[in-house]
């Protein structure tokens, strides 16, 4: 396991987020992006989630609501990761996917895009 401070880890989210291109960050509508050193108990291995209502399941329902939520985990990425090298492409990878989960794409898909 790498040892990175939250800080330095958070500067690594934010990272990720301005590397994605603005025609897609543009799209991107009332989602909020959160570090949390630990996942749910029941998941520990868990690296990101989405929760929130994909951009392709919003009618004209929508409004009102709070943002999305991206939370990505700390720990567990430090836990696979051997270099500050993985931790980068790690935290881009799942940045990635979560953000890909917004827009309605699902996990069967982001594996074959190599985003599993």
């Amino acid at each position: 396991m790498i040892e990175m401070s939250r800080a330095a880890f958070e500067g690594l989210v934010a990272q990720a987020l301005d590397e994605v291109p603005e025609e897609l960050a543009g799209l991107i509508d009332n989602v909020a992006v959160f570090v949390e050193d630990e996942p749910p108990a029941g998941d520990p291995e868990l690296l990101g989630i989405y929760e929130g209502i994909p951009l392709t399941e919003r009618g004209h329902y929508y409004g009102g609501v709070l943002p999305d939520r991206i939370t990505i985990y700390r720990n567990p990425t430090l836990k696979i990761c051997e270099t500050v090298d993985d931790v980068v492409e790690e935290v881009h990878i799942t940045v990635v996917h979560e953000i890909a989960h917004h827009f309605g794409i699902d996990d069967a898909r982001l594996h074959e895009l190599g985003y599993g």
